[in-house]
């Protein structure tokens, strides 16, 4: 097991535009140090990947490894929709220190499921780091469906299961079939991914979240679903506010209420709004955090 708490890390950027590499450092040792995250995931669609450069990636995995050591993993974004580019994300964040690589269904080409397959085991092959599978078929365009998760399941590196598929009875039954790790890939999902077998959850807003969903996951794994439900029902307007729109618009919004600084986004994306800022600040300091 990697670990059953990870933030999906934002990209600081400074006032020119550029990965403020020092930043990004400073952040994921206060998702380490203060939220009690054992992952750091970097480089992932909160982490703004489609719109960083593969040498950007590189330094983001290696400076962020350098900050946390051994106190936490540091897992690596390496999906794109070219099988032969993701091989070579692989490669680099292996070079660049990575502890484990998250790899999404590759997306727009809508590949069919044995080509799927395909492109997960030569990605999984390329390196001997574990791997984390991205199932969102609402961002991808086609699921990773139960057979194809449970042959998957077969290969060394094929680890993990970060689930935002929306379906629990399908993971559940890929979860009584297989030994893959499941992490609930929405926030929100994690206490019922828990009650399935799930370990616990790659997210979002646990960058201000994270402490106390360590408590929510420690009370069920320690017998008491009633703490865990209180302490889940006190986050659930935090796990939700931070996808009012784009979870790293909200997310850079929320941080710079707190006084991080994490610079703006890159477009695509702009900035969220004056009233969605301020309503995510208002729940951010509603919650007991």
């Amino acid at each position: 097991m990697l670990g059953r708490l990870a933030t999906a890390m934002v990209t600081p950027f400074n006032a020119e535009g550029a990965v403020d590499l020092a930043k990004a450092q400073e952040l994921a040792c206060r998702l380490v140090d203060e939220q009690r995250n054992d992952i750091v995931l970097v480089n992932g669609t909160t982490g703004e990947a489609p719109t960083t450069t593969d040498d950007e990636k590189w330094q983001l995995v290696h400076a962020v490894k350098e900050a946390v050591g051994d106190r936490a993993k540091v897992v690596a974004g390496v999906g794109t929709n070219v099988t032969a580019h993701s091989v070579e994300l692989c490669l680099q964040a292996a070079s660049a220190g990575a502890d484990g690589l998250l790899a999404v269904t590759p997306y727009y080409s809508l590949p069919p499921q044995d080509a799927i397959i395909a492109h997960f085991e030569t990605l999984a092959g390329a390196t001997d780091l574990p791997m984390i599978l991205y199932d969102i078929p609402h961002r991808a365009g086609r699921p990773i469906e139960a057979d194809s998760l449970m042959r998957l399941a077969g290969h060394p590196n094929i680890v993990a299961v970060k689930d935002a598929k929306n379906d629990i009875t399908g993971s559940a039954q890929v979860l009584a079939a297989t030994d893959l790790d499941y992490f609930a890939g929405d926030d929100a999902k994690v206490l019922p991914l828990l009650a399935i077998g799930g370990v616990g959850v790659i997210g979002t807003s646990t960058v201000f979240t994270g402490r106390r969903t360590a408590e929510l996951i420690d009370a069920w794994l320690a017998g008491n679903p009633d703490e865990a439900l209180r302490i889940y029902r006190e986050l659930l307007p935090v796990y939700t506010g931070v996808f009012a729109t784009q979870g790293v618009m909200m997310v850079k919004a929320g941080l710079a209420h707190l006084g991080f600084d994490a610079g703006s986004v890159r477009a695509p994306l702009l900035p969220a709004s004056a009233d969605q800022a301020e309503h995510f600040a208002a729940i951010l300091d509603q919650t007991d955090l």
